[in-house]
């Protein structure tokens, strides 16, 4: 499990499976940033990870400022369903 900072609009939601780099993710939780104040482009922060650790998610058995973080742009993210 990990954080995705995405610039841009991806267009995701919660849910959604995405294809970043080499490995398919699912979209946990989307957060949407800036769209009356901030930057002039978007900026999603999601939590993403595999199939298998959703009830790891559910169950809050994790600490959010401990995860991996990334900063991507939205035309790296491929949305698969």
């Amino acid at each position: 499990m990990k954080r995705l900072l995405i610039n841009g609009d991806a267009h995701l939601q919660k849910g959604t499976k995405i294809e970043y780099g080499d490995e398919e993710l699912i979209c946990f939780s989307v957060t949407r940033n800036g769209d009356y104040h901030g930057p002039r482009r978007v900026q999603l922060a999601c939590i993403v990870g595999v199939t298998e650790e959703y009830s790891t998610f559910i169950e809050e058995e994790y600490i959010a400022h401990f995860l991996e973080t990334e900063s991507i742009n939205s035309e790296d993210v491929k949305i698969v369903i």
